[in-house]
């Protein structure tokens, strides 16, 4: 699906993006740089008559929307991002979470059937229309025989290949970003790309979002932060996947925080927990956590849904990932300098001590502050100066791991703008490191690697062939966690210029 029609659908996507006047709105040229200051003036020259009205977040979110799968993942990136973009402009974006339009009823009732084999009214004593709709798939209430209310996932018609072609179309966007020039080649744009192309893939096929969805649901229960519905496996098949209702309203409606009773300080500090606990202690989690799949009860009731997406990191990882966050919350910076040199993350030709002294430059303005008292945007900007300075490069198999955490700290601003993200993730941290990192526990994995060589001397004794070691590649080192927003900023630049293009 390459090849010339890709390209006439990065054509199509630009013109309709022109026509919307959401590639470079009007309301920004006095913001541009003067480079980009004529041809926005070109560009608007193109723009049609819708693109006279509403707001450019407006503009932009009906733009997405026609594009499909790819660009409306995009927009809910930016959504969650209203300290960067504003708060109007977030809110315009926020539509694409789950009100999009949906499909007919009779399709779904249609597809279930064909799904799981038997009429619906064998599997279920209601099945009403749909309540969400987003861009893969959409949900349905309905009940079970034995009285249980439970959602009903449907995935759209045709959305297989929809999403072939949109994946198509990002790869050429990713090679045209690739040939910009060595700060574009920084990104990595092409496994970026494959990044997403395979976590879309995934998504496609809903039996692996039900075994995601066990998975979280053990994992959640061991912390008790978030919870997660359960799975109703006789209700799961390919392109359908059942689970019993998620209690309270989901975020993305406007009522959710109005809700009497309801502790936003605790919540923020809950999701903030959750995602941590489960990447560190358990190597699993949720990677899509926005406002569409989050739902809200009094008195700080979190649940998640919707698990297509799921990243894992290994041990070594998670390591690394502690060793940052425990060094800046610390303030040793010196630390956290060495942690990154000993990942592999900064190339040994560079000074540690002058890695420091950059990294408190970002984190002494910001430490102890709360979320309304910060300007991401102004942090995002000084770490990419930074990055470019010590020759860090994104690394794609962390894109997931570094978009979660943009959105998580983005939507948890938004439940409780004083929250304040070190804090929270404190007694986390700490508990991992108490646990892996502390004096016993280095001893136990010494115990551990002792009783590992003399087995494998042992079986050296039994068969005489030559023992091979394994090492660690540079390439296959994991980048600290302190990129966290960094990441997910270039890794949405990236997106943002394929997303722009499919």
């Amino acid at each position: 699906m390459g090849g010339p029609s890709s390209f006439a659908r990065l054509l199509g996507a630009a013109w309709t993006l022109i026509r919307a006047d959401a590639l470079l709105p009007r309301e920004l040229e006095p913001l541009l740089p003067p480079d980009l200051q004529w041809p926005a003036r070109v560009l608007h020259l193109f723009a049609g008559p819708r693109a006279r009205r509403g707001r450019p977040g407006q503009r932009l979110a009906a733009a997405l929307e026609r594009l499909g799968p790819a660009a409306i993942k995009l927009g809910q990136l930016l959504s969650t991002r209203g300290d960067i973009f504003g708060q109007e402009f977030a809110q315009d974006l926020a539509l694409l979470k789950d009100q999009l339009p949906p499909f007919e009823l009779e399709q779904a009732r249609a597809e279930v059937e064909r799904q799981l084999g038997k009429p619906i009214e064998q599997m279920f004593a209601s099945f009403e229309p749909a309540v969400a709709a987003a861009s893969l798939a959409q949900a349905h209430p309905a009940t079970l025989h034995d009285g249980r209310k439970v959602a009903v996932k449907v995935l759209r018609p045709g959305i297989e290949r929809r999403v072939a072609e949109d994946i198509a179309t990002m790869r050429m966007a990713a090679r045209i970003v690739h040939r910009l020039g060595p700060q574009a080649r920084r990104l990595d744009p092409k496994g970026l790309v494959a990044t997403v192309a395979r976590s879309l893939q995934l998504e496609l096929d809903l039996r692996f979002e039900a075994a995601g969805a066990s998975e979280l649901g053990e994992v959640m229960a061991l912390d008790g932060h978030m919870t997660a519905p359960a799975v109703i496996w006789e209700g799961v098949g390919k392109r359908v996947l059942t689970t019993t209702w998620a209690e309270g309203l989901p975020l993305s409606d406007p009522a959710a925080l109005d809700q009497p009773g309801l502790d936003r300080p605790a919540l923020a500090d809950k999701l903030i927990r959750a995602f941590l606990a489960s990447a560190l202690d358990h190597g699993v989690f949720h990677a899509d956590l926005h406002e569409g799949n989050l739902f809200v009860a009094p008195p700080s009731v979190l649940t998640a849904v919707d698990f297509g997406i799921v990243g894992r990191m290994g041990p070594v990882e998670r390591r690394w990932l502690a060793e940052i966050l425990y060094g800046f919350l610390e303030r040793d910076y010196h630390r956290v300098a060495r942690v990154h040199f000993e990942a592999g993350y900064v190339p040994t030709r560079h000074s540690v001590e002058d890695f420091a002294q950059a990294l408190r430059a970002v984190g002494e303005p910001i430490f102890g502050r709360t979320a309304a008292d910060v300007s991401m945007g102004q942090v995002l900007a000084q770490l990419f100066e930074i990055t470019a300075l010590f020759d860090m490069r994104l690394r794609p198999e962390l894109v997931l791991l570094q978009k979660t955490q943009v959105t998580v700290e983005g939507v948890a601003r938004r439940i409780d703008p004083m929250n304040n993200i070190w804090r929270a993730a404190d007694p986390v941290v700490r508990r991992y490191i108490l646990r892996e990192l502390s004096p016993p526990a280095r001893a136990r994995r010494f115990a551990e690697d002792g009783a590992r060589l003399v087995s494998a001397l042992a079986r050296r004794i039994e068969d005489p062939r030559p023992l091979v070691v394994e090492e660690v590649r540079d390439d296959e080192r994991t980048p600290p966690i302190l990129w966290f927003a960094l990441g997910a900023a270039l890794a949405g630049l990236a997106f943002a210029i394929a997303a722009v293009l499919t």
